[in-house]
């Protein structure tokens, strides 16, 4: 049994290496939603620290202050612009997808850690957001940032009504 014990060894070091980046992000295939609608979606959405989406019924977009999704959350940088969006439906549930075309500002998120290698944010980005209904069935988009062994996600929900204002 001696012999065994550095082989064993090696090979549960080389299994845990294999599958230690495994994490609950980076093989998320969906939410298993397939009912909602382009109708449902249009409308304005908010996110933490003042990101602001609107969704158009032709199909436009406009994106303010939207961090990276993934490993380019860790940059910091926050896009605003116009662009494009379209709701996908895959095996393991709904997306929707949007192109930033055109970039109009960039931000730095006031949390940001400064990496020691910055890259230059981009001038165009695609988001490939999750959808999910609330516990009141209202839809909510939701991306995976930062390291995608944490599974932490960004979540956007509806931007609430506003009343109607007194004359």
């Amino acid at each position: 049994m001696r012999g065994h014990r550095p082989r064993t060894a090696v090979l549960a070091t080389v299994a845990l290496l294999l599958t230690g980046c495994a994490g609950v992000a980076q093989y998320y295939e969906g939410t298993g939603l397939h009912d909602a609608t382009a109708a449902e979606a249009v409308g304005s959405w908010d996110g933490d620290q003042r990101a602001h989406l609107t969704l158009h019924q032709d199909g436009t977009a406009t994106v303010e202050r939207l961090d990276g999704q993934d490993w380019a959350y860790e940059d910091g940088w926050r896009l605003s612009g116009t662009g494009r969006w379209e709701l996908t439906d895959e095996v393991a549930g709904q997306r929707l997808v949007l192109d930033l075309t055109t970039r109009t500002a960039l931000d730095t998120r006031p949390d940001a850690r400064r990496s020691l290698s910055p890259t230059e944010p981009p001038t165009a980005y695609r988001w490939r957001f999750h959808l999910k209904r609330d516990r009141q069935h209202r839809l909510e988009l939701f991306v995976f940032i930062g390291d995608p062994d944490g599974g932490i996600h960004h979540l956007l929900t509806r931007t609430p009504a506003q009343p109607p204002t007194a004359q």
